[in-house]
C-alpha cells in the first residue's frame, strides 16, 4: 500500500539564486527541524584535496560575518536547540532541532555561514588537526575502518568512490586556504543546496524568513563534472590487511547499481533477507549453523553513481577464512539458484517497509528521509510509491538481480589477517 501524499503536504519553493526549499508542517508539537543538504561529498573531490568535503563539515562551525568562532552552537544551545552534520560520498548535510520559536535564529545562523563563512589559516590549522585525529581513530587504528578503506580502493579503479570520505592523510596535510576558498565558493552556493523544514511553523511566515535570510546570497558557478568513467570489472580482486586482532575478518564487495536504478530496490530486499535480524540467512548459516562467525551482515546503500553491495564477516578465533568464504559464497549462490520462499520474501518486504516508516516518526526523521529522496532519487515524491514498489518485487526478480550482482568475476575480497604487529 503506498503512502498517502495527503499525510505529507510538502510545499516546494525556489529562490531566484537557485536555493530549493521544501517545507512540511507538523503542528503536533512546538518543535521543528531544519536540514541543509549540499550536493557535495567525496565524489566531488580529486587527488590532492581528498577529505576536503568532510573538512568543511568542521569548518562550517568556525565563525561567519556576524557570528564568531563557536558562536553557532552557543547561540543555538542557549535557545534550547541542538545541531549536527554528516558527510558522505555524495552529499553533506547540516541539521538543527529546536523549539519552533527559535526558527528566526536558526535561519539567521545557517544563512550567515552560507553567505560569509570565515576561512582563515588559524581555523584551517585547528580543524585539519581535528580531522587527522578522527582519521587516526576511525580508520588507521580501527579494523572496520581499515577494511572499508581497502575495499573502496580495491573495487574502484577510476571513480572518486575509491578514496575515503575522511581523505588520505597526505592530502589533509596539503589542503590550503586557497583550496578551501575555491571549494566553498563552488559547492556552498545556494544553487547547490536544498532546505528541508519540518515541524511547527507558519508556512507563509517561514517562507518570508527564508527569502529574507537567503535571497541576497549570489548563485555559484556551474558545478564541475564528476569523472565517473569506472571500467567494468572483469575478474575477482583481493587484498589482505595484516593487523593485531583476536580473529580474522572478511569484507566482500560487489559493484551494484546507482540509487535510481530499480534493481537497487531489489538489492534492498536481498540485504534484508541475508542480514536483518536473527532469522536472516547469513546469521542462521554462518553464525548459528556452521559456527564460523560471531557476526555476519550485509549492507547496501543508495549512491548517486553505481556503488557497492557489501558483506562483512567477523570470524570466530581460529576459524579458517577460506572455509568462511566458501560458506558465504554458497549462501549467495543459493539466492541465485533457489527462489526465496514466500515467507522469506514477505519477511524481507515487511522489514524494509518497517524501516522506511520508522524513519518518518519524528520531524527529524521526516526531514532526513525526504531530503535523502530528493538527493538520491531526484524528488521527495519518490517516497510515496516506495512501499508499493517493494511489494511488487517477485522472487524471480530477486534471482535475476542476485545472479547479475554476485557473479564470481565481480567479487572484491578484503581479508584481515591477525598478526602480532601492524604491517608498516
Amino acid at each position: 500500500m503506498p503512502l498517502d501524499p495527503r499525510d505529507f503536504p510538502v510545499e516546494e519553493r525556489s529562490l531566484p539564486n537557485g536555493l530549493q526549499i521544501r517545507t512540511l508542517q507538523d503542528r503536533s508539537l512546538p518543535v521543528a527541524t531544519l536540514y541543509s543538504f549540499f550536493r557535495v561529498g567525496s565524489r566531488n573531490e580529486r587527488p590532492g584535496i581528498t577529505g576536503i568535503s568532510h573538512l568543511f563539515e568542521h569548518m562550517m562551525f568556525n565563525g561567519s560575518k556576524r557570528y564568531g568562532p563557536k558562536e553557532f552552537d552557543r547561540k543555538l544551545e542557549a535557545a534550547g536547540g541542538t545541531s549536527n552534520a554528516y558527510t558522505s560520498n555524495d552529499l553533506t548535510a547540516y541539521y538543527e532541532e529546536f523549539a519552533s520559536d527559535a526558527l528566526p535564529l536558526v535561519l539567521d545562523l545557517e544563512s550567515d555561514r552560507m553567505a560569509s563563512l570565515v576561512i582563515d589559516d588559524t581555523s584551517l590549522a585547528r580543524e585539519r588537526e581535528v580531522v587527522k585525529e578522527e582519521r587516526r581513530f576511525r580508520t588507521d587504528n580501527d579494523i572496520d575502518g581499515m577494511m572499508d578503506e581497502a575495499m573502496s580502493s580495491l573495487a574502484f579503479l577510476a571513480h572518486p568512490y575509491r578514496w575515503p570520505v575522511v581523505g588520505w592523510m597526505t592530502d589533509l596535510d596539503l589542503i590550503s586556504r586557497g583550496d578551501c576558498e575555491r571549494y566553498f565558493r563552488t559547492y556552498y552556493a545556494p544553487n547547490n543546496c536544498t532546505l528541508l523544514l519540518v515541524g511547527d511553523f507558519d508556512r507563509d511566515d517561514a517562507l518570508t524568513l527564508i527569502e529574507k535570510s537567503y535571497g541576497h546570497i549570489p548563485s555559484g558557478e556551474t558545478l564541475p563534472l564528476v569523472a565517473t568513467g569506472e571500467p567494468p570489472q572483469k575478474g575477482e580482486r583481493r587484498s589482505a590487511i595484516h593487523f593485531p586482532a583476536q580473529a580474522p575478518a572478511i569484507l566482500v564487495g560487489f559493484r551494484g547499481p546507482d540509487g535510481r536504478d530499480p534493481d537497487s530496490l531489489v538489492l534492498d530486499l536481498i540485504e534484508a533477507a541475508l542480514s536483518y535480524g536473527e532469522g536472516a540467512r547469513l546469521k542462521r548459516a554462518l553464525v548459528y549453523g556452521q559456527e564460523l562467525c560471531v557476526d555476519a551482515h550485509a549492507f547496501f546503500g543508495w549512491r548517486i553513481d553505481p556503488g557497492l553491495f557489501e558483506i562483512a564477516l567477523k570470524l570466530n578465533p581460529g576459524a579458517d577464512p577460506a572455509k568462511a568464504e566458501s560458506a558465504l559464497f554458497a549462501e549467495l549462490q543459493r539466492v541465485c539458484d533457489e527462489p526465496l520462499t514466500g515467507k522469506e520474501l514477505s519477511r524481507a518486504k515487511n522489514l524494509v517497509r518497517a524501516n522506511l516508516l520508522r524513519g518518518l516518526q519524528t520531524a527529524n526523521g521526516k526531514a532526513q528521509t525526504l531530503g535523502q529522496m530528493e538527493m538520491m532519487l531526484g524528488s521527495w515524491r519518490a517516497l510515496f510509491d516506495l512501499p508499493a514498489r517493494y511489494q511488487a518485487i517477485t522472487a524471480a526478480e530477486i534471482q535475476r538481480v542476485a545472479r547479475k550482482t554476485f557473479a564470481p568475476h565481480r567479487r572484491n575480497v578484503v581479508t584481515l589477517v591477525p598478526s602480532e604487529e601492524a604491517a608498516s
